[in-house]
């Protein structure tokens, strides 16, 4: 896992495809372009940083997010779909997190 603050965008921005979307089929948002999805993440209220770790190989990986939240954490999962060496497509899959029985 690598954390990542808001400032760290360009470096993120520089490895999305000219094509981008981001998809969050619980809620059915989508994101299309690069520019859109910079432009949520800034203005969301109250994210202050996230935490990725990523498993790709080939054009298809996952991703585990951790975010926070107005000091809350919020966990995702993202499937990951590449093409030319940048991330083309995500769909991402969020759960709150619960206490074990």
């Amino acid at each position: 896992m690598f954390k990542r603050q808001l400032e760290d965008l360009d470096t993120i921005e520089d490895h999305l495809h000219d094509d981008y979307v981001e998809e969050y089929p619980q809620s059915s948002e989508r994101i299309r372009g690069k520019h859109n999805w910079r432009s949520i993440l800034q203005n969301y209220p109250g994210l202050t940083s996230f935490d990725y770790g990523f498993k790709l190989g080939g054009e298809l990986g996952v991703a585990e997010l951790i975010a926070e939240y107005d000091g809350e954490r919020v966990y995702a999962c993202e499937t990951v779909e590449l093409e030319d060496g940048k991330v083309k497509r995500v769909r991402a899959y969020f759960g709150e997190p619960f206490e074990a029985p």
